[in-house]
């Protein structure tokens, strides 16, 4: 066979040439070689058994041994396992693009593991469970968004040897029996993914890796989100009388929520970080004994909404500016006033405007929190 194609990204002309060119190796049935912030990993169509059998041959490995199915996002992970639980949803939306690898059912019906070929089945869930992953590279992102279906990805060495982290390693170990070498330098992290079994019963680390244990643990948590526009009234408010009411719901010390699996955090679509909340609204809890003396503001960001599980704005404009920016998160973000009321703008009003703002917000959130599964 002939030596494979080394093409370094970091000096290629035209990436879109190399995309294509790497889409075309796959389609093919070829093997390619790419470069991930992990480790670099050996790619093949999940769409092409001989393809799939020839990676397994490759690296010398028993194709019962499970292969990761890398898919283009966490939204596409629900066509493979379409009853993924909250956990693992949570998870997927908060760790990819990254270095975890999510091991869930996909025995469902309506899983499109079944329209994959019988070998390619086996080999990523021979007993039902599918490994899936969006790895942090553009380059394999870029390939995945135009290939037709996943592709199965294993690190690219050998059964039992080191991982390569470098092209040439690559190279080296396999020499002709890969057809299409990315290089990009050394991987980023230069360890493996973080391979988590998510399940009804919870999470489970199966593999240490890159994210430690602590932070999948973190990750998992249930995160709520208040906002409003400056965060320094209303949204902090928000978020220390829910703090509030779930400590007394749960039975436990307010230090003890993020052990609990809980994160509740507040926002300003227009705030600057690291203000202080106004003193007439930190009186106003100070007199139902919730303290908001430690609060410091923060602009909403992206990343704050996509990890958020529960988005609770004070008014529509807030939730309307968060759907135009950010529609995938229609099903998360809710009005905090159940009856479509807003919770208005007390700022420069006197005291006993905020302190009714906080017995609006407190009305309100004992409902809510009455309603939430824990």
């Amino acid at each position: 066979m002939p030596a494979p194609v080394i093409i370094d990204l970091r000096t290629a002309e035209d990436q879109r040439d190399v995309i294509h060119r790497a889409v075309q190796t796959l389609a093919e049935g070829g093997l390619v070689a790419f470069p991930t912030e992990t480790v670099y990993g050996l790619a093949a169509s999940a769409l092409n058994d001989s393809a799939v059998r020839r990676l397994a041959q490759v690296k010398g490995r028993e194709i019962s041994q499970p292969l990761t199915l890398a898919v283009k996002s966490a939204d596409e992970a629900l066509d493979y396992v379409p009853e993924i639980t909250p956990l693992g949803y949570r998870l997927a939306r908060r760790c990819w693009p990254g270095p975890v690898t999510l091991v869930m059912d996909g025995a469902h019906p309506d899983s499109l593991l079944n329209h994959l070929p019988a070998t390619v089945r086996a080999a990523v869930a021979p007993k039902g469970s599918v490994g899936l992953r969006v790895p942090a590279h553009p380059t394999i992102l870029d390939v995945l968004r135009l290939l037709t279906g996943p592709v199965t990805l294993s690190s690219a060495n050998r059964h039992g040897e080191s991982d390569a982290t470098t092209a040439e390693q690559v190279a080296e170990t396999f020499g002709d029996q890969v057809q299409l070498i990315l290089d990009d330098g050394p991987c980023r992290y230069g360890q493996p993914s973080s391979v988590v079994r998510v399940s009804q019963k919870g999470m489970e680390v199966l593999r240490p890796g890159v994210v430690p244990e602590k932070t999948l643990r973190r990750l998992s948590s249930t995160v709520i989100l208040f906002v409003c526009t400056g965060n320094t009234c209303r949204s902090p408010m928000a978020e220390a009388i829910c703090r509030w009411l779930l400590a007394k719901k749960l039975g436990c010390p307010l230090t003890e929520l993020e052990d609990r699996g809980l994160l509740v955090m507040s926002a300003g679509l227009a705030a600057l970080p690291g203000g202080r909340p106004s003193p007439e609204a930190v009186e106003a809890l100070k007199k139902m004994g919730v303290d908001l003396g430690a609060h410091e503001s923060q602009p909403l960001t992206e990343q704050l909404v996509r990890h958020a599980d529960h988005i609770l704005t004070m008014t529509r404009h807030h939730r309307n500016a968060i759907l135009s920016e950010w529609p995938s998160a229609a099903d998360r973000t809710k009005l905090l006033c159940c009856d479509g009321v807003d919770v208005a703008d007390p700022i420069g009003g006197p005291l006993e405007l905020y302190e009714q703002c906080a017995k609006q917000i407190r009305a309100q959130l004992e409902q809510w929190v009455e309603q939430l599964r824990l």
